[in-house]
């Protein structure tokens, strides 16, 4: 980033950055791709926990019955990982993990490695080239909301398509190989549901991305910044797994209701809900608000692992590629 006229005795260090645009970007895709890869197993578990109920207790009109045969089979993170490698082998964890990546190299780069630069734009829009010195939390609330949502119209695609990889089942009981691969599942939702069926959901995942960037990025910001201020720590490796860890809380929290209305949108065949709305309505009446938290603590573990994975990388990336290049 080129140089500003900024108070440094702040101590807020992402206003005085002195990497470049590219190298955040660049290293902001890598970092969240290396820990997609870590992390992914938990994700799947996130996703399987989320859709469980989902059809369930439907009225069969042919039948004249009701259909109960989506009876809640997952029990907590270890049960669900333990029984997906169980039924459908280790590798089927991993399913997903290519859009999973693309999705990454679409919406971190944007969403982390241009906050700090569209943080300082705001800055300078509300307060001038005289920056202040406290913690301008709404100027980084801002920018969260605005790179998380931007990001999204981007990623979208790949984010259904993940989605729907993850939530199939490969192999064992109750086989539903709908996409044998990531480009045919991209052609197939596009050839049945078109263009639209591709940018699925994109209103409630641009609401629950910003929510989450905020939780996330922002949060890992605050924390990161109060740490280094109040000299707990320095800027170091253990001072950013401590702010990636509370970034994925404060996150998982926040965003848990949207992501699991997400999730049952993507995932859904063409016509189960009128809309975003009628989807969160009908997760309501399965479980009132315990239903909107469904695989929260897999949803913990996912985010808290891959925000101190992310964040660890991608400050020692940041570093080192600004080293080699100078």
């Amino acid at each position: 980033m080129s140089s500003h006229k900024v108070d440094t005795k702040s101590s807020d260090a992402n206003f005085a950055s002195k990497e470049s645009l590219w190298i955040k970007m660049l290293s902001a895709g890598t970092a969240a791709c290396f820990a997609d890869m870590v992390t992914f197993p938990l994700d799947t578990a996130k996703v399987r926990l989320q859709i469980q109920g989902q059809g369930k207790n439907l009225f069969d009109h042919t039948l004249m019955e009701w259909n109960t045969t989506n009876v809640p089979k997952y029990r907590g993170l270890l049960n669900t990982l333990r029984i997906i490698v169980k039924e459908e082998g280790f590798l089927s964890v991993y399913n997903g993990l290519v859009p999973g990546l693309q999705r990454q190299m679409c919406f971190s780069t944007i969403r982390l490695g241009l906050y700090d630069e569209v943080k300082l734009k705001y800055a300078k829009l509300l307060y001038g080239e005289n920056l202040p010195s406290d913690m301008m939390i709404n100027v980084r609330i801002l920018s969260g909301l605005t790179t998380g949502g931007v990001s999204v119209i981007l990623a979208q695609p790949t984010d259904v398509v993940k989605i729907k990889m993850q939530a199939q089942k490969t192999t064992g009981p109750s086989i539903t190989i709908l996409y044998k691969n990531t480009l045919q599942a991209y052609a197939k939702i596009g050839r049945q549901e078109g263009m639209k069926g591709l940018w699925k959901g994109c209103v409630p995942n641009m609401i629950r991305n910003a929510i989450v960037n905020v939780g996330e990025v922002v949060a890992y910001d605050i924390i990161k910044t109060l740490i280094i201020r109040h000299d707990i720590m320095s800027d170091s490796v253990p001072c950013h797994v401590v702010s990636g860890a509370g970034a994925g809380f404060c996150a998982t929290v926040v965003a848990s209701p949207v992501d699991v209305v997400k999730t049952r949108y993507m995932n859904s065949p063409l016509g189960e809900y009128r809309g975003v709305i009628h989807c969160a309505y009908s997760v309501w009446k399965e479980g009132k608000l315990k239903a909107f938290y469904k695989g929260f603590v897999p949803s913990f573990m996912r985010l808290g692992s891959w925000n101190i994975v992310m964040f660890m990388c991608y400050e020692q990336l940041k570093a080192a590629i600004h080293y080699t290049t100078t």
